[in-house]
C-alpha cells in the first residue's frame, strides 16, 4: 500500500516541485500514526489487514497541496520509489493505492492511470489492485483497464475518507479470496460544476446512490465530480458503478446514476453573488458573524491564497469588524514577526503570484499577534497553518501565514485572540471546505464569485484538451 497525491490546476502559477510533497507528508510509515488526509486510508488497510493475521509491505505516503502541474522529475522519482518498494515486496496478492485523481505532470496528463498501468504490469493480472480517489478526479480508461476496483469518496467536504477505505479493503479482500468478480464501468454525464453534497438535491443523490449498494449485485457506485480547473481531456462527472461479475449491470448502473444526476444540474447550480453585492448582503444582516467565502482563491484547489480582490473592496468601502484570512504571505510573516507585537508599521500584502492574485495592498498596520506552528482542523484531521501573523489595520484583522493552505476552521482565526463572534464579517479563502467548520458559528454563508485562479465559471475554462461538449456550456451537450 503507498500514497501519491496532489490535485493539479493546469491554470494556476505554481509549480508541484519537492518542497510541496515535503512540507506536506513524505513517510514510508504513514499507518502508524501519521496525521493528515492521506494517512487515514493507509492507516485502515493497515488495521484490516493485522485483523486478518496478513502482511502488510507499506510504501511511500507523499501529499502537496495542490498547485499547478508536479514537475515531471519530481512525479517519476516518487512513482517509482512506490514502484520500486512494490518489485521487492512481491510475490503480494492485494495491492491498495491512495491518490488524488487530479494529478497531471509535464509529460503526463493522467498520472494516477500511468501508476496503475506500471503496478498492473509488475504484479500480473490475478493480483486485486484498488484504488482509493477523491471525487475531483478525473476518471480515465487507463485507471478503469487497470484496477480492480476505484472508489470515490462520496462526500464534498470530505469527511468519509476511512469509510471509503474501509469499502475498497472489503471489495479487494472479497476479489483475492475469490468471493466476488469486480466489473467497474462509468457513464460521462458532460457536466462540470461543483456540487457540495451536505444539502439539497445532492444530499438526497448520495444517500440515494449509498442505499442501492449491497442489493442486486451491486458492490460499489461513486460519483467521480473531476476537478474543472485541470485541462484534461476526461474533465467532467462520471458515474461509476462496481458490480459482482456482470459487466451489463454496471453498465446500466452506471448510466442510471449519471443521466439521475444530469436531471438534477438545474437544481445543483449555486449562482454566486459578485463581490459588492455579497458585502451588501452581510451588511444587510442583523448580526453575525457572516461568513464570505473568498471561492477562486482557495488553495485547495492550486489557487495561491494571496488574492487581495475582496479584501481591496473592503477596505476601499470603510467597513469593519472583519476579519479575513489565510493570505499566504511569507515575506509579510517575517516583516512582522521581526517587527514584534505591537509594532505600527507599513507591510505589502497579498499579490505576490500574478494576475490572478490582484495587485498587493500596500497598508499601515499594527502586528496585534505573533504566533508559531499552528494547526486548524479538517474534520478530526489536523492541516498546518505554520507560522502566523494577526494585523489589523483600520478595523479589519487580517490573518498571514507561511504554509499555503485554504481555512478550513475558525481556530485559524481564534487561536490568534480573534473572537469571531464580535465581527461582523469574516472572509475565508476556500471553496467549500470551510462549510463544516464554519457553519455552526455563522448567522449566514455566502459563498462570493471573487477574480482568481479557480472562478466559478464552469462555461468559460479555457481548456485547450477538452470540447465544449458539456453543461453549462451547452444546454443540451447530448444532442
Amino acid at each position: 500500500m503507498a500514497s501519491l497525491a496532489t490535485e493539479s490546476n493546469s491554470f494556476s502559477p505554481i509549480p508541484t516541485g519537492w518542497s510541496g510533497f515535503r512540507e506536506s507528508l513524505y513517510t514510508k510509515t504513514a499507518s502508524r500514526g501519521e496525521p493528515g488526509l492521506y494517512a487515514v486510508a493507509l492507516t485502515t488497510w493497515r488495521n484490516r489487514a493485522e485483523a486478518l493475521g496478513w502482511d502488510v509491505a507499506e510504501g511511500l505516503a507523499t501529499y502537496a497541496q495542490p498547485a499547478g502541474p508536479t514537475v515531471r522529475e519530481v512525479y517519476e522519482t516518487i512513482r517509482d520509489d512506490i514502484l520500486t518498494d512494490l518489485q521487492a515486496a512481491m510475490p503480494v496478492d492485494v495491492v491498495l493505492l491512495s491518490m488524488h485523481g487530479a494529478m497531471i505532470a509535464q509529460g503526463y496528463d493522467d498520472c494516477e492511470g500511468d501508476m496503475l498501468a506500471r503496478v498492473r504490469q509488475i504484479v500480473g493480472p490475478d493480483v486485486a489492485v484498488g484504488l482509493e480517489v477523491d471525487p475531483h478526479c478525473h476518471l480515465t480508461e487507463l485507471m478503469l483497464d487497470n484496477a480492480t476496483a476505484i472508489i470515490c469518496y462520496k462526500e464534498y467536504p470530505h469527511v468519509d475518507i476511512s469509510e471509503r477505505a474501509d469499502e475498497l479493503f472489503t471489495i479487494c479482500a472479497d476479489a483475492v479470496e475469490g468471493k466476488i468478480a469486480p466489473v467497474m464501468r462509468d457513464y460521462d454525464c458532460r457536466m462540470i460544476l461543483a456540487m457540495p453534497t451536505p444539502q439539497g438535491a445532492m444530499r438526497g443523490y448520495v444517500d440515494d446512490m449509498m442505499a442501492r449498494e449491497g442489493h442486486d449485485g451491486v458492490l460499489s457506485l461513486s460519483l467521480a465530480h473531476s476537478f474543472p480547473w485541470g485541462d484534461h481531456p476526461r474533465v467532467g462527472a462520471r458515474a461509476l458503478a462496481i458490480c459482482d461479475g456482470d459487466a451489463e449491470k454496471a453498465r446500466a448502473e452506471a448510466q442510471r446514476l449519471g443521466e439521475a444526476l444530469f436531471a438534477l444540474r438545474h437544481d445543483l447550480w449555486i449562482d454566486n453573488p459578485e463581490i459588492d453585492a455579497a458585502l451588501d448582503m452581510a451588511l444587510a444582516e442583523p448580526s453575525g458573524p457572516v461568513v464570505l467565502g473568498d471561492v477562486s482563491d482557495n488553495a485547495g484547489g492550486g489557487a495561491p491564497a494571496d488574492a487581495t480582490f475582496l479584501l481591496r473592496r473592503i477596505l476601499e468601502r470603510g467597513i469593519t469588524s472583519v476579519a479575513t484570512g489565510l493570505f499566504y504571505d511569507p515575506g509579510a510573516v517575517r516583516i512582522c514577526r521581526e517587527a514584534g507585537e505591537g509594532a505600527t508599521l507599513p507591510l505589502r500584502i497579498g499579490g505576490k503570484h500574478g494576475p490572478m492574485s490582484g495587485d498587493p495592498l500596500d497598508l499601515t498596520v499594527t502586528v496585534r499577534k505573533c504566533a508559531s506552528d499552528l494547526i486548524q482542523h479538517f474534520g478530526k484531521l489536523p492541516a498546518p497553518v505554520g507560522n502566523a501573523v494577526w494585523v489589523e489595520c483600520n478595523g479589519v484583522d487580517i490573518v498571514l501565514n507561511d504554509i499555503r493552505g485554504q481555512t478550513f476552521h475558525p481556530e485559524a482565526f481564534t487561536q490568534l485572540g480573534i473572537d469571531l463572534s464580535q465581527r461582523k464579517i469574516v472572509c475565508v479563502k476556500s471553496s467549500n471546505h470551510y462549510k463544516a467548520g464554519f457553519d455552526p458559528i455563522a448567522t449566514r454563508v455566502i459563498p462570493v464569485a471573487t477574480p482568481g485562479a479557480i472562478t466559478p465559471d464552469y462555461a468559460n475554462i479555457p481548456y485547450t484538451k477538452r470540447g465544449r461538449d458539456y453543461w453549462p456550456a451547452q444546454e443540451d451537450p447530448f444532442a
